[in-house]
């Protein structure tokens, strides 16, 4: 039977009792990180968090308990790292599943977007793509990838599939650290219409995650969106590849 130590009561609004099982025992990990979500509460959001050691100490566990424990919150997103140190994450980005842009959608939220470009390439379009961004296999095509900020962190990897066709010049005329839909909208008179859209967990790539600057093992929410204009032509293929620890989305939903 697990140890029993104090565990915060019940509070209004929490997940159904608080994740206790129907037993009444609770894992000594679970307890502590428990007390810990408590502890960030007090601290607030930057407040550097006490050392395993003196966590251990004080709620009384091995360190390796409580390093399971921190362990969640950092998956979680309540935590961060910086520096040598750990310290309370704030809020996470709520992004809409909607045909907004992701600037949109930060500067919403009183952050500044950015993005920083990793590649844009142009290559004869593989017939698993065509279909979807309305293309003929091997009509030239661009790929443009970049890493999205909020306030300077890397947040997430996007990729932009796009018919060369439809934007011919945008080795030329798109400042890559800028808004795709804007560009597309005020440059080449391209409005969106509607999309299909696919949200999924993942975990990144070795390659994903050290462009992100995240561990291999965080679970990342990754959308596929394929969109169309407003004359309902097939524009764009997006992969979006977003921290899970930093983004949960939302939609607001209407009867049929």
């Amino acid at each position: 039977m697990e140890e029993q130590i104090p565990y915060p009561a019940h509070r209004p609004g929490s997940p159904v009792r608080s994740g206790i099982p129907e037993h009444g025992r609770v894992p000594k990990y679970y307890a502590v990180k428990a007390q810990v979500a408590d502890l960030l509460d007090e601290l607030g959001e930057g407040g550097g968090l006490p050392t395993e050691r003196d966590l251990a100490e004080r709620y009384e566990v091995s360190r390796e308990t409580v390093r399971q424990a921190l362990r969640e919150l950092l998956l979680e997103g309540r935590l961060r790292r910086s520096g040598r140190g750990t310290v309370v994450a704030g809020p996470k980005l709520e992004q809409p599943l909607s045909l907004a842009s992701y600037t949109e959608g930060v500067r919403r939220q009183g952050r500044r977007p950015g993005r920083r470009l990793i590649g844009l390439e142009r290559f004869p379009c593989p017939p698993e793509l065509a279909r979807g961004i309305g293309a003929e296999p091997g009509e030239p095509v661009w790929h443009l990838e970049r890493v999205l900020l909020a306030d300077d962190e890397r947040v997430g990897l996007e990729s932009t599939y796009v018919r060369v066709s439809r934007a011919p010049r945008l080795d030329i005329d798109f400042q890559p650290d800028s808004s795709f839909y804007g560009y597309l909208r005020d440059h080449l008179g391209i409005a969106f219409g509607d999309a299909d859209e696919k949200l999924e967990t993942v975990l990144a790539t070795p390659r994903e995650a050290l462009l992100i600057g995240t561990p291999p093992a965080l679970p990342m929410l990754l959308i596929h969106r394929f969109s169309r204009d407003q004359d309902g032509r097939p524009l764009e293929r997006v992969r979006s590849l977003y921290r899970g620890d930093r983004f949960s989305f939302t939609t607001r939903l209407r009867p049929e």
